[in-house]
């Protein structure tokens, strides 16, 4: 008898667990979006002022660092054309540094020309502040400026937001000036009766909780406190996040690099 697809929940904001999910079905894989962390944009009207004035300014950096897909979007919005105004004038002195291939995809569907766009290579170990920075170190001179496009978590500062301070460390390190713009905010996705139910039962019933965040778990906790997470399975794409699910206690915590192919592996081998 065939055994069963093995079940999958994609925790990402909704935006990218869509595509995640079409991609493990189409791998035979039984993926369904439970999204942890709802993403939107800035409601604060001094923070959606700044991004109005990065946008019109940012050819003035030495580099633009986006934190995700989701700061991709909210920072061109839906004028493309913004984009193409912008690259013309700074040529490409600018460059967008992208943590991973789904930021930089976003960025070349939002108009940067792939020649501006610095990355990991496809096959890096892992797609994160470290990684990029061992690409982009070089590009930093001393007075150079860098913008770090992110968002912002409850509490934060509104005009700011909150990480990869890594990152800016290192720049400021090589004599850059870095800020930091806030141009999403997110938190806890609201969890209806149907979600919870489904989460209650993932923590016993076999499935993979695929984490690409920290933070997501953080939300997790609060939205099933007092939960024995023993019985749980976990497939995290970074250590630091599968550390974070081994505090929470999930019992079988595993890594993958955060490229579908290998987290496909890495579930049907422990299937």
């Amino acid at each position: 008898m065939a055994q069963p697809a093995p079940r999958v929940l994609v925790t990402r904001p909704a935006r990218e667990a869509a595509p995640w999910v079409q991609a493990l079905q189409a791998r035979g894989l039984a993926a369904e979006a439970l999204p942890l962390i709802a993403i939107g944009p800035c409601t604060d009207p001094a923070a959606r002022a700044a991004v109005d004035a990065a946008r019109q300014g940012w050819p003035q950096y030495r580099a633009l660092m986006f934190v995700s897909g989701n700061a991709v979007a909210e920072f061109f919005g839906s004028n493309p054309a913004l984009v193409l105004e912008n690259q013309a004038r700074a040529a490409i002195k600018t460059r967008a540094w992208a943590p991973g291939p789904g930021t930089a995809a976003a960025l070349r569907q939002a108009g940067v020309a792939a020649a501006c766009i610095d990355s990991p290579a496809a096959d890096a170990a892992q797609f994160d502040s470290e990684a990029l920075w061992a690409v982009v170190a070089p590009q930093v001179q001393p007075g150079d400026r860098v913008l770090i496009v992110r968002g912002r978590s409850p509490g934060g500062d509104a005009l700011q937001g909150t990480g990869r301070e890594w990152l800016a460390a290192q720049v400021a390190a090589r004599g850059g000036a870095v800020e930091t713009l806030a141009v999403y905010e997110r938190g806890p996705a609201p969890l209806d009766a149907a979600a919870l139910a489904r989460a209650q039962a993932a923590t016993h019933d076999g499935s993979w909780w695929l984490l690409s965040s920290s933070e997501a778990l953080g939300y997790l906790a609060a939205a099933l406190p007092d939960t024995d997470w023993r019985a749980a399975r976990a497939m995290a794409t970074h250590p630091r996040i599968a550390a974070s699910a081994q505090r929470l206690g999930f019992g079988c915590v595993r890594e993958s690099r955060p490229a579908l192919d290998d987290v496909v592996a890495s579930i049907e081998s422990a299937a």
